[in-house]
């Protein structure tokens, strides 16, 4: 039962920053520093994470992403064993 609520939450989650990729994020522009994209960072933490861990390693990946942060390729951590 705590997987198939782990997967609905990030399932929300994912819809969530696909609506920010596909409507809002074009009228923005390209902006983010880093690769793979902050969005695409935060799903992917998600997917490999669960909605917890996953949550805030997106959420720490969004405040580097600013012009005094860093920039470059920042892959999503491998799950621990």
């Amino acid at each position: 039962m705590k997987r198939k609520i782990s997967n609905f939450t990030s399932k929300c989650l994912i819809l969530i920053i696909r609506f920010y990729q596909i409507f809002v994020s074009p009228l923005t522009g390209n902006n983010c520093r880093y690769h793979p994209t902050c969005s695409a960072y935060f799903i992917k933490s998600l997917q490999i994470h669960g909605p917890i861990k996953g949550f805030v390693l997106g959420v720490k990946r969004i405040s580097k992403c600013h012009p005094w942060g860093g920039k470059g390729f920042d892959p999503v951590p491998e799950k621990e064993k």
